[in-house]
């Protein structure tokens, strides 16, 4: 496989959701994404230009007056939170956001081949009514109830590695066995969800599987709960499609965060979620991103998750180093999945 395998949805329309001055989710983030998707284009991928979620797609997992009142910024810059803007533009670009995700979805499950929505703003602290963490739409849940209700497909994972707990993918899909959500992220850290012990409700218990992992983790950590709990579980799930949250805020780069992962940490991850796809889900998946508020660390960290999808998987080799913050985080996951996934 090559470059001109993937497909890309971009456009530096990203860049018109502006923040204060000094806000780490800035519209420099969206140039970096422009570089990455020109370049990728240089190698003959296809690249997309978004649409706007419809307002049905949005209702999947959104509420109506939530939706509503976000509309209602629609030419104001508006505080919605301690953290979380909009700039008058806001609506449309989180729409289109949310649209690009559900576009990466539709090309990965047609294709079967990798894609990747490269959008801000970002998505996965957005609830169900609720602005927060610099989210206004949560785009990967979005795209998860789109492949769920208009492709069809039966079982979709979401794995999350952005360095904050996705908490409102979480609760989205608590009680849903057909869509898995697993993350590995700083804990305990904003927004403060994510315990090992949060495994789903109803008949959606053992379907979130969260790899709490403290401060200061390296590339050995994530292999080692990528390689105990995550592809296992993975595996047994044996999903249709894999939407991947990726967040870059890991890296050591990062600045608002405390974890120590390399840029060739993201390839390893995204190693092990390619081979997930490609032994179960015949190529389909599709990567969103999330944080990443170092510019290299998010160009690096993206360019190599690509690199990773345009490449036939070999075989990853363990990480080096030691290793004990990620089996901790390991431990704890197995202890409070093991009724629901018995091959643990």
């Amino acid at each position: 496989m090559n470059g001109s395998a993937l497909a890309l949805v971009a456009s530096p329309r990203f860049a018109e959701h502006t923040t204060p001055p000094g806000h780490p989710e800035r519209p420099e983030r969206a140039e970096v994404f422009d570089v990455v998707a020109g370049r990728w284009a240089a190698r003959g991928a296809s690249v997309l230009e978004p649409r706007p979620a419809t307002r049905e797609e949005l209702l999947r997992v959104h509420a109506a007056e939530y939706v509503d009142r976000i509309a209602a910024t629609t030419g104001r810059a508006v505080a919605l939170d301690p953290d979380t803007f909009t700039s008058p533009e806001s609506f449309e670009i989180a729409g289109l956001a949310a649209g690009a995700a559900c576009q990466a979805a539709d090309a990965a499950w047609e294709r079967c081949s990798p894609a990747a929505a490269l959008v801000r703003p970002p998505g996965h602290h957005a609830e169900a009514d609720r602005a927060m963490g610099f989210c206004l739409f949560n785009s990967v849940a979005v795209a998860a109830a789109h492949a769920r209700t208009a492709l069809g497909a039966a079982r979709v994972a979401i794995v999350d590695f952005d360095v904050h707990h996705g908490n409102a993918t979480q609760w989205m899909f608590y009680d849903d066995p057909s869509v898995l959500y697993v993350s590995l992220h700083q804990f305990p850290f904003y927004p403060g969800t994510g315990a090992a012990d949060e495994t789903g409700r109803g008949e959606g218990r053992g379907f979130t599987v969260n790899l709490p992992l403290a401060a200061g983790a390296t590339d050995a950590d994530y292999d080692v709960a990528f390689r105990t709990v995550v592809t296992p579980i993975l595996d047994a799930f044996a999903p249709e499609l894999v939407l991947v949250s990726a967040g870059y805020d890991a890296h050591d780069r990062d600045p608002l965060a405390g974890m120590r992962v390399s840029t060739l940490g993201f390839a390893s991850m995204m190693g092990h979620l390619w081979g997930v796809a490609r032994r179960h889900a015949r190529g389909r998946l599709a990567l969103v991103t999330e944080g990443g508020y170092d510019l290299v660390g998010l160009s690096e960290g993206l360019d190599v998750s690509l690199q990773v999808l345009a490449s036939t998987p070999v075989e990853i080799g363990p990480a080096a180093g030691e290793s004990t913050r990620g089996q901790a985080a390991a431990q704890a996951a197995r202890r409070a999945l093991l009724a629901f996934w018995p091959t643990l």
